[in-house]
């Protein structure tokens, strides 16, 4: 320490001085001089005492009313203690300052300060990527399955799929249904191996037929008339032409099946029986192997676009993130009642907090100053103050030096 060698060397000035002067011969300027440093001696070594005696024993004697702060350890530590909390971090100036924060403004902005930088907007994708790549997929798999069979047990299926029967119907869907499987028998009936198949089919019904009299031989004359090209080729005209009525939209046979499709649905949908049975058909499924197999295969389907996605957002620099979190913070910004009340629950909990683990400062400042040693706490004291302290030294000297010549002065007088 600079200052302490020059309180040292103040007080070896003094002296020196001193001894120096006793050897000159007598004069105004020697007795001046020699009052002087006397008087500076004596101040640098009373201040020397004073400082010396605060942190140990002056030349380790050990004399009454010295090394004061090792005497009054336990009143140091409790005074800390009591200054910490009652007066520099007491409750209430904390909760104070913590009344005038805007938490919820204050946290957004640094947010939007740290994501406006591509790296940080880099290093929490990859944070997030690792996160979802760590995901136990296959331990929520049966977490995900019970509740799944919990709230088809529990929910009246019933309502339910008379309000999605409803929706489609209202939409037109069981007519574009309808439509769609008229197109698809159409197509079908309009094959080449499908008027064989009706040909075939046709002859062999026809040849099964017994029938007597005049009508078994006009019968038999037709069949014997009608080859199996022949009727395929009569029956595959029919259901295409069928078809296509059924396809028209003012066919009175087409409002007819539509009705009646209809009419099957809602009776199926308040068929108790058949709910109930559909329940316990989708509880055995989602309980079986294979739909463990098909929640795990869906689900790491998903981890796999989630984290390409994130890949790919990583290497353009986080702009889908930056993206994100501006238009929720437009959003949120318009919400200045709930934002306050965030505030208000947010700086609730902290004030709780602080109220309930304040006394944690004591005890931290208590623990720490317990850890130190009484060197090892004289050498803290003295490296924070001593430097100060050790400017009364020299500052004793030279005032004892000034009041000596003054004294010496007026003697003379």
């Amino acid at each position: 320490m600079r200052s302490k060698n020059l309180a040292t060397i103040s007080l070896a000035v003094m002296a020196c001085g001193f001894l120096f002067t006793l050897f000159l011969p007598e004069n105004l300027a020697v007795i001046l001089l020699r009052g002087g440093f006397e008087a500076g001696l004596v101040g640098g070594i009373a201040d020397w005492f004073a400082v010396t005696a605060l942190f140990r024993h002056p030349l380790g004697l050990p004399i009454p009313h010295t090394s004061l702060l090792l005497k009054n350890r336990d009143k140091l530590v409790q005074s800390l203690i009591s200054a910490m909390e009652n007066e520099l971090l007491n409750k209430e100036s904390i909760e104070n300052k913590l009344r005038k924060i805007k938490i919820v403004s204050m946290g957004a902005g640094l947010l939007t300060k740290s994501l406006r930088r591509k790296k940080t907007r880099a290093e929490i994708l990859e944070q997030i990527s690792g996160i979802v790549l760590h995901l136990p997929l296959q331990k929520a798999v049966p977490h995900l399955k019970s509740a799944l069979v919990g709230y088809i047990q529990e929910a009246d299926l019933s309502t339910a799929v008379d309000s999605v029967v409803t929706r489609l119907m209202n939409d037109g869907k069981d007519v574009a249904a309808l439509d769609y499987a008229l197109e698809q028998v159409s197509m079908w009936g309009g094959r080449t191996e499908t008027r064989a198949m009706l040909g075939k089919i046709a002859s062999q019904k026809l040849s099964e037929v017994k029938l007597g009299g005049l009508k078994g031989m006009a019968f038999q004359a037709f069949v014997g008339f009608m080859d199996e090209e022949m009727l395929g080729e009569m029956l595959q005209g029919m259901l295409v032409s069928g078809i296509r009525d059924f396809q028209e939209e003012d066919s009175p046979y087409r409002e007819g099946i539509i009705q009646e499709i209809r009419v099957a649905l809602f009776q199926l949908v308040n068929d108790e029986k058949r709910v109930a049975s559909l329940k316990d058909w989708a509880v055995q499924e989602l309980q079986s192997e294979a739909s463990t197999e098909f929640m795990g295969a869906r689900l790491e389907e998903i981890r796999s676009k989630a984290v390409a996605m994130l890949k790919e957002d990583q290497a353009k620099g986080g702009r889908k993130l930056f993206t994100l979190y501006a238009m929720l913070v437009r959003r949120i910004s318009k919400e200045q009642q709930w934002i306050q009340g965030w505030e208000e629950r947010i700086r609730a909990s902290l004030i709780a907090f602080v109220g309930n683990n304040h006394y944690r400062l004591g005890v931290l400042v208590k623990e720490n100053l317990e850890m130190l040693d009484d060197a090892s706490l004289v050498n803290m004291l003295e490296d924070k103050v001593g430097k100060d302290l050790q400017w009364i030294r020299v500052n004793g000297a030279l005032c004892g030096f000034v009041v000596g010549l003054i004294l010496t002065l007026i003697q003379m007088v």
